[in-house]
């Protein structure tokens, strides 16, 4: 299964990204090889995220010209041939995550600037789609209120939305997953249980599984039955 995952932050990509970990787990008995979550200044590190505190208060404070190219060649370093060569990979937020935090946030990427993040983001999906067909865009959404109320319970550290953009920024991920050039896309909403979530995923991927991800799942019910 080859998946990326976006959405506003605190709509809850990465407990989605989790979840759907453990769902394959379960329905697979395969997980993930890794998990790429690191495309939010200052979390770019790691899996997850490692950078102390002070490396990012460090790249906060470098120029939009280092934001951008740290940014870029993270994004170009993720699109090898190895990675789509294997059976499964998840990306969170990546190309679109970038396209939309860059210009809103960093100083970078606007339309019809230098490395124009709506252009990288197509220079980077077209590259996906020379090595595979298969990956899935998956958009998890949440409503305003729910957003707000997680940003008030579990803040996170160096957050990058500000409460006044959500708005906005929920706007352009949804048009950027519109623009995308990946084939296959779906949404979830993620506002209520975990569990609900994933029922969604469950049925909104189940016509894109692979043949692959097919034959793991019935030779795991099968053993199941044993």
């Amino acid at each position: 299964m080859q998946l990326i995952i976006v959405g506003c932050e605190y709509a809850g990509t990465t407990t989605v990204a989790n979840a759907i970990d453990d769902w394959m787990a379960e329905k697979m008995g395969v997980r993930f090889p890794l998990i790429h979550d690191h495309w939010k200044i200052p979390h770019t590190s790691g899996h997850p995220d490692d950078t102390t505190s002070e490396e990012q208060t460090w790249l906060l404070e470098a120029s939009p010209k280092i934001k951008e190219m740290h940014q870029r060649h993270s994004l170009y370093y993720h699109v090898q041939p190895s990675s789509f060569d294997a059976d499964d990979h998840l990306m969170i937020g990546a190309q679109i995550e970038d396209a939309v935090y860059g210009p809103m946030y960093f100083g970078y990427g606007e339309r019809g600037s230098s490395h124009d993040r709506e252009l990288v983001m197509h220079q980077v999906e077209r590259t996906i789609l020379r090595f595979t067909t298969d990956t899935v865009l998956v958009h998890v959404t949440a409503p305003k209120a729910v957003i707000e109320a997680r940003m008030d319970s579990d803040p996170h550290e160096n957050q990058v939305i500000k409460r006044q953009d959500i708005d906005a920024v929920s706007v352009r991920f949804a048009e950027l997953v519109d623009l995308s050039l990946l084939r296959t896309k779906i949404t979830i909403d993620n506002s209520g249980d975990i569990s609900d979530t994933i029922a969604e995923f469950e049925r909104k991927i189940e016509p894109h599984l692979t043949d692959t991800d097919r034959s793991r799942m019935l030779l795991r019910q099968t053993l199941k039955q044993q």
